[in-house]
């Protein structure tokens, strides 16, 4: 956390790492030119379906699940069916690619995955080896486009389209490359994609200090929907939590995620005094070290909540949130993916 910090507050010291990051941004670029030669040098020359990748270039969590699951809707309003491809960050499945089930188990998918299939119509995979999960998905044969959820420096994985997010509170931070910087490509990346999002409205900075270029900016929020009780399901009013008076007045909050600020801001916003407790992110919790709030109100965030359903207390709340994107944005992106998928199916009658 002090490195994070210090990456957001622009602290002067981190100019003596300045040259390490030179030397990672070069590297990165160098082994991003590498991996595309070779893949122009392979047949095919594109997958067997189109391919979205949604990532980011700083560490930590921009809010690109939320983005996922918000384009996977807008792709089946359309009738379009995205299967979903995913790292499997914190989970050990017993073999890859691992396919992800209703009853698969946090501990074999890591929670992201976990939440994902929870609300995703599609098929998911999960492999750390992105291009052999991506042809498992394929071969399903259950779905028209494949949504990557991160992977935008998985150069080895063929993609149609582009999406990053960057968080609107903290943006880029320092603009420099790790480690004096958060960043795992330099700032002109942005300007070689096709969407970059912006997750919040009221952010704090403007759209020329993201060099993106001509690249299309758009933004984000992410709306609380409402509770659910993580041990017996039930939902509750987003502004209607079911706490007992007799203790209301000592509730907790807890956050694993790539900035534990936002969701305790998103409590404040809703009027609830919590105490706050940041984790790091993917931090996998055991009922040993929550058992403070074993019979207090605890509150959390969907992707934490899946992996302490198995110990959770009886006021343990998790919050749901939803991707409320730009319309405009919206539509760019299914007309864009609808008419890479009619190129797609010319090309294939065209060689039969």
């Amino acid at each position: 956390m002090f490195l994070i910090n210090a990456w957001y507050n622009k602290a002067g010291w981190l100019i003596v790492l300045r040259p390490l990051s030179l030397l990672f941004s070069w590297l990165a670029s160098r082994r991003r030119q590498k991996q595309q030669a070779a893949l122009r040098q392979a047949s095919p020359q594109h997958t067997a379906v189109p391919v979205i990748v949604v990532g980011n270039i700083a560490v930590g969590g921009t809010g690109k699940t939320p983005l996922v699951l918000a384009l996977s809707r807008a792709l089946h309003d359309r009738g379009i069916t995205a299967g979903v491809l995913s790292r499997g960050y914190g989970g050990r499945a017993p073999q890859y690619p691992f396919v992800v089930n209703a009853d698969s188990q946090v501990l074999h998918t890591g929670d992201e995955a976990r939440l994902l299939r929870r609300h995703s119509a599609g098929p998911m995979v999960v492999d750390p080896e992105r291009s052999r999960g991506l042809q498992a998905l394929i071969e399903t044969g259950r779905c028209d486009v494949v949504i990557s959820d991160d992977g935008l420096q998985h150069y080895r994985l063929r993609r149609d389209i582009e999406i990053v997010v960057v968080d609107g509170t903290r943006g880029l931070g320092n603009g420099w490359c790790l480690p004096a910087g958060p960043l795992r490509e330099p700032p002109a990346r942005l300007a070689q994609v096709d969407y970059v999002v912006i997750n919040g409205a009221n952010r704090a900075f403007s759209e020329d200090t993201l060099s993106a270029g001509d690249t299309s900016v758009t933004t984000m929020r992410l709306i609380p929907a409402y509770w659910v009780n993580v041990k017996t399901g039930e939902r509750a009013d987003v502004q209607a939590l079911p706490v007992p008076d007799a203790i209301r007045h000592d509730m907790h909050a807890l956050a694993g995620i790539g900035n534990p600020q936002r969701f305790f801001d998103t409590l404040d916003e809703l009027g609830l005094a919590v105490t706050c407790h940041p984790y790091a992110d993917h931090h996998a919790y055991n009922a040993v070290e929550l058992a403070f709030a074993r019979d207090k109100v605890l509150l959390m965030t969907e992707k934490d909540a899946v992996k302490c359903e198995s110990f959770a207390g009886d006021h343990w709340w998790s919050l749901i949130v939803s991707a409320e994107l730009a319309q405009g944005f919206t539509e760019a992106f299914c007309d864009q993916v609808t008419h890479i998928l009619a190129r797609r199916q010319h090309d294939a009658q065209q060689q039969q």
